[in-house]
């Protein structure tokens, strides 16, 4: 099958002008500055993309895939993930994790939804274990699952500084690391260990810990959520300046950007004046968590969903909004996360590249048209493909 693109305008996610893409079968496989449409030859689609921007499609690389929540009880799990709640935001590939409940959410049903929605079309894997430290993992050992279970590139999301934690000793999470680097060099996979991170006051402390006191690198760790509050994200500028990656949470509700969270279009726009490296910062949904709210003593008072829209909305208020360019702007949800997991057929415009592309408009950088491994998803604005069970 191939596909012609042309005259649209390519952030790759750097800025390469006004070009022409041919997509052989799943994979991208010519970019030029023109590609003529051959006269008597196999059938062509050609894709008119003048007056819009080509761009990489977008990486999730914390969602929640088969629900989350339970905070407030069993009427509080929240559902699972439908494909067009992320083809429609631009979404081509994502990474699973399960939150607070890793009781009734397990391994293999997180791994069971994964291949649930690469058969509806994308691209999806997961991260071993839940909040809870043990780690309960699918294969009782970190570096099997790593090492055997093709879906499984990381581990997480572990959870630090939060009531809702076990509360985990440097010892605890170096263990912990340490399986994730090992069973990650040895399948050529990131072996990142993800890190909820909570309303403590500790912060990043039990991170530091173990960096400072073990050979593990900080880059070994992937910390989440690093904009809940002000005093975490200051922890988060100076954690990110040793070197450290620093992961922005873009679902929210008004009342906690009202009460402090930092929003994540102005955040990346002050780490970057504080001279953080574009590199290490990614953006991620938690899409279908659970938004919760407690009081001071750690009871539930409120409850939302976290939607994976969020996450280029952020990246498109951090353009339009803090004059951010868009080539740094789509790093964090496209090159940045890419390079950080591992994934090295995502990520960029490229030869060679996985066939996941986002047309935006020019005018107002909406979503017109997303591609997922070589076949249209979203078509002006709409949905082509969907899941298995949406009408």
């Amino acid at each position: 099958m191939l596909t012609l693109i042309k005259n649209g305008e390519i952030f790759a996610p750097e800025y390469l002008g006004k070009k022409d893409l041919l997509i052989v079968n799943n994979k991208i496989g010519y970019i030029e500055d023109e590609i003529p449409v051959p006269e008597r030859f196999v059938d062509i689609k050609v894709i008119e993309a003048a007056g819009m921007y080509i761009v990489p499609g977008f990486i999730d690389s914390h969602v929640h895939i088969m629900g989350g929540g339970g905070e407030g009880s069993y009427r509080t799990r929240t559902p699972e993930l439908q494909l067009t709640d992320a083809t429609l935001s631009g979404i081509t590939t994502l990474v699973g994790v399960i939150g607070t409940d890793g009781t009734t959410r397990t391994m293999p049903s997180l791994i069971a939804k994964a291949r649930a929605l690469e058969e509806e079309g994308i691209t999806c894997y997961v991260h071993t274990g839940s909040y809870q430290v043990p780690v309960k993992t699918l294969t009782d050992k970190i570096e099997d699952d790593l090492i055997l279970i093709d879906k499984i590139i990381g581990v997480g999301e572990i959870a630090i500084a939060d009531h809702r934690s076990s509360q985990p000793t440097y010892e605890e999470i170096a263990k912990i690391a340490s399986a994730a680097r090992i069973g990650g060099m040895l399948s050529g996979k990131a072996g990142i260990v993800n890190v909820h991170v909570g309303d403590s006051y500790d912060h990043l402390k039990v991170i530091e810990e173990v960096v400072d006191k073990t050979d593990i690198p900080i880059r070994q760790f992937h910390p989440t959520h690093i904009n809940r509050n002000p005093h975490l994200f200051e922890t988060g500028i100076e954690y990110a300046k040793k070197g450290g990656y620093v992961d922005f949470t873009t679902s929210s509700i008004p009342k906690f950007l009202e009460e402090g969270e930092v929003k994540c279009s102005l955040g990346l726009r002050k780490m970057l004046e504080q001279g953080v490296d574009i590199s290490q910062i990614t953006f991620t949904s938690d899409g279908q968590a659970s938004l919760p709210d407690f009081n001071k003593d750690g009871d539930l008072i409120g409850l939302k969903i976290g939607k994976v829209f969020s996450l280029y909305q952020e990246v498109k208020d951090a353009v339009q909004q803090e004059g951010i360019e868009i080539s740094t702007a789509l790093r964090v949800i496209t090159q940045n996360p890419a390079a950080i997991l591992k994934l090295q057929q995502k990520g960029k415009v490229e030869a060679g590249k996985d066939a996941d592309l986002v047309l935006l408009n020019k005018t107002d950088l909406s979503i017109q048209s997303v591609m997922a491994l070589g076949k249209m998803m979203v078509e002006n604005g709409k949905p082509v493909v969907k899941g298995t069970f949406e009408d």
